[in-house]
């Protein structure tokens, strides 16, 4: 076979059967017309370099895009799974913790424990990772080749196509004022590893000593039924941590509402932190005996030193947000 024919194959033969016997005719007579009346192989060469690679003339004849996801959807697809990706790996680590604890038997030392959902925690954010970015992928690649549009032009967020208006609704945000996808994500690891400590403190927090299976809790720091007790507005606390760093991930920056929400958490979790703290059955008396004498100090000065210092650091702590989201929000955009 001269090469003409090898060419005309090997589009050809990637495209559908149905459509081969006219596409082959048509482009035999291009190339017959693009070349001399007495031509040579080199005239051969230059034609079908003009005409371009096999792959790229057939794709031309494809009713049906060769890409997987195109320009049209693409920059969509990342958007959403940028943001899908965060909040699906959150979720399934609580599930996962909250199911692991749940089952947990108290027999196993808990710093295996803590290793396990290490690792667990790795997969099921690998896991999640797979499952998220395919079926986003599936959905675009259908929505990709259900189109009959032939504009290959990226659309908006909104699945409209760009026009300049839509620069007016493109408010320039300075970085110190934006409110990072990692920001988000990290909030609402925190929520998930707080939470977990708060409802399972009596086998995750206290005195620790070597044993046969390595390090195993001798002495819980927390009385787990005090703790229980204020499961209601613990309950609220986290929803309102939860909602207040989605809505974070929805508006993107620091604004005036947002800084007025994060005052009002952490006013509320504020108290509920101190009214916690400061009842005299939180903590074990095993615990508070066995520090007490650690450190040489009366078990009186200990208590004292601990529900002082908590509520000193956690209204400084509540000061620095209030007053870095205010500031944050103050930031005017040029």
């Amino acid at each position: 076979m001269n090469l003409i024919d090898i060419y005309i194959k090997e589009v050809t033969k990637r495209l559908p059967e149905n459509n081969r016997e006219d596409i082959k005719l048509e482009l035999r007579s291009t190339i017959e017309d693009m070349l001399p009346d007495d031509y040579n192989e080199e005239n051969v060469k230059a034609v079908l370099e003009k005409l371009g690679s096999p792959v790229t003339l057939a794709s031309g004849y494809r009713d049906q895009p060769m890409h997987l996801i195109g320009p049209r959807y693409f920059d969509v697809y990342v958007t959403l799974l940028k943001m899908i990706l965060p909040i699906a790996a959150v979720i399934s680590l609580i599930s996962m913790i909250a199911v692991y604890l749940i089952g947990y038997s108290g027999e196993q030392a808990v710093i295996n424990i803590i290793w396990r959902l290490l690792g667990k925690g790795i997969d099921t954010i690998i896991e999640v990772a797979i499952q998220v970015f395919f079926w986003l992928t599936l959905v675009f690649a259908i929505l990709e080749r259900s189109n009959k549009e032939r504009d290959e032009q990226p659309l908006t967020a909104s699945l409209k196509k760009w026009t300049p208006d839509d620069l007016k609704n493109i408010p320039y945000v300075p970085k110190k004022k934006t409110i990072s996808k990692g920001e988000v994500f990290g909030s609402l690891m925190w929520t998930a590893i707080w939470s977990t400590i708060y409802f399972y403190a009596n086998h995750l927090v206290g005195v620790y000593e070597r044993g046969r299976n390595g390090l195993e809790l001798v002495t819980p720091t927390f009385n787990q039924e005090v703790l229980l007790g204020y499961w209601p507005i613990v309950l609220v606390v986290i929803g309102i941590e939860i909602a207040l760093a989605l809505y974070k991930l929805i508006k993107g920056q620091w604004t005036k509402g947002i800084a007025i929400c994060n005052t009002a958490f952490e006013l509320i979790s504020t108290i509920v932190f101190i009214v916690i703290l400061t009842n005299p059955n939180l903590m074990s008396q095993d615990f508070i005996t066995y520090i007490a004498d650690l450190f040489t100090i009366t078990v009186n000065q200990f208590e004292t030193r601990i529900v002082s210092g908590g509520i000193s650091i956690s209204i400084l702590f509540a000061a620095i947000s209030v007053f870095e989201g205010f500031r944050k929000a103050k930031i005017k955009m040029n």
